[in-house]
């Protein structure tokens, strides 16, 4: 038997409709709204998979303090989270170098003003398989004969008559990479500029793997993956071969990164937030907690943190709503409290 549903007068729908959409108001209604003196709403990231476990990091703990806030985190690479970034897509990039002047001019003409943050130091790791008995120091020269373009370095007896004759194994970020930029640019002179023919990828986890059961490996990352594998990984230091400072072969550590004497591989990490998304609760809340706390959680991934004065003039910068680059041409050296207290945004 058919059942005919209910008729309800034109004023009860009514009725019904406004109560539903204050509900929806009430619940978030999936924007930004604040719900019981919190905000709701989601974040969404992406970018270097340097900055990624940091950021990672930060987004599992203050997602378990505010619940009814979405975070979530994508890897494509210093260059495709800049891609997506300008696009409108994300709120947040995570980048291991600067903004470039053609991303920057990008930005520019789709209208996308941003907040530069710097959030940490980073030592750019040189590694291979621990079964490799014979490198224990490359020269910057050296790397730079290895990784130049159309070189012809095939076997580790190239690089030094000493080393054994065994072929070479080139694995490296890949080129969307901030991570690739500027070691191409520390070692090579030019930001983007190397051989081709490397095991290359976005994901640093592939080169842990592929390094760690290749022998005859040789590869670069930044420091927390090293740090996170470090049974499974042998870590090669670096001789700058300036004879002014008389470092020698240098090994990052936490010391050698905040001195800046792990040359010319140290570099500062940031992040870089949407000016418009900083005006959503959730975007300004999650920013917020993530300079509070990325000290403590920097340390225990294996990064360098900056000195607490610095956060200070960050958590200022990102509070004043300050756009535009600090660090625009920057080499990876660079200091970042000098670059907040001295240099005009662009």
């Amino acid at each position: 038997m058919k059942t005919s549903r209910p008729f309800l007068p034109s004023t009860i729908l009514l009725a019904l409709v406004v109560a539903l959409a204050s509900l929806t108001s009430a619940c978030g209604g999936g924007g930004a709204e604040a719900t019981g003196g919190e905000a709701a709403g989601a974040v969404r990231i992406d970018g270097s998979s340097t900055v990624f476990p940091i950021t990672e990091a930060v987004a599992e703990e203050f997602m378990r303090e505010n619940s009814n806030i979405r975070v979530s985190v994508g890897t494509s690479g210093t260059g495709g989270g800049f891609a997506k970034f300008l696009r409108g897509e994300t709120d947040i990039t995570d980048a291991s170098r600067p903004i470039k002047q053609v991303e920057l001019e990008q930005a520019q003409s789709a209208g996308i003003s941003f907040i530069e943050l710097p959030i940490a130091y980073d030592g750019i790791a040189l590694v291979t398989n621990p079964e490799n008995t014979w490198a224990e120091c490359l020269t910057v020269a050296e790397l730079k004969a290895i990784w130049e373009p159309n070189s012809q370095i095939n076997n580790w007896n190239q690089v030094r008559p000493s080393f054994p004759d065994e072929t070479l194994h080139l694995y490296g970020a890949g080129t969307d990479s901030g991570t690739y930029d500027d070691f191409t640019s520390a070692i090579i002179g030019q930001s983007g500029a190397s051989r081709t023919d490397f095991t290359a990828s976005e994901d640093d986890n592939v080169l842990v793997q592929g390094i760690q059961g290749d022998r005859a490996s040789l590869g670069f990352f930044g420091m927390a993956y090293y740090e996170s594998n470090k049974e499974r990984l042998k870590l090669i230091g670096v001789d700058d071969g300036n004879p002014n400072n008389g470092a020698g072969c240098i090994k990052p550590t936490t010391e050698e990164i905040t001195n800046a004497t792990y040359q010319p591989l140290t570099r500062p990490l940031f992040i870089y937030v949407s000016r418009k998304s900083a005006d959503n609760p959730a975007v300004q809340d999650f920013v917020t907690y993530y300079l509070d706390h990325a000290a403590t959680l920097i340390r225990e991934i294996g990064y360098v943190p900056l000195p607490e004065a610095t956060y200070h003039l960050v958590r200022e910068r990102f509070k004043a709503r300050t756009e535009g680059s600090l660090f625009l041409g920057a080499t990876p050296e660079v200091k970042v409290e000098d670059r907040l207290t001295a240099a005009p945004a662009q």
